[in-house]
């Protein structure tokens, strides 16, 4: 770490200007809406219904001037934004003194023996000898 970069982390907890030390809700959402549009479940459905509205019959067209979009739409919604959010920054966004940086091959060799070391409790956290991942 560069001596710069460790008075920042250390006298600000990571926090740069006036950015949000945290990732925020909107774009893990955004992030996550992109996932889903490039998703193949989407895609599968979009081809069940022959890119048709299942409401009101219209079909996509994306001939110049009589442009319809289909969407697909959740039935029952995303029933949980907030355990959705707290899974991510507890799992992938956690505190940045909680990480490291690895070269492409030790970063390799670091989670293949990991993974070995895993076990998953019921309740779906991940424990490596003692500590949450």
């Amino acid at each position: 770490m560069c001596q710069r970069q460790a008075k920042d982390i250390s006298q600000n907890r990571g926090i740069m200007a006036k950015k949000s030390p945290n990732t925020t809700n909107t774009q893990i959402r955004a992030a996550l809406r992109k996932l889903f549009l490039r998703s193949r479940e989407r895609a599968a459905r979009l081809k069940a219904d022959c890119y048709t509205c299942q409401k009101c019959g219209v079909k996509q067209s994306r001939a110049k001037g009589r442009e319809v979009y289909v969407e697909v739409h959740h039935r029952q919604g995303v029933l949980n934004w907030d355990m959705i959010f707290k899974a991510i920054r507890e799992g992938l966004l956690c505190n940045p003194d909680e990480l490291e940086t690895l070269c492409k091959e030790c970063h390799k060799k670091h989670t293949e023996t990991e993974n070995n070391n895993r076990t998953v409790p019921q309740n779906g956290i991940v424990q490596t000898q003692g500590k949450a991942v």
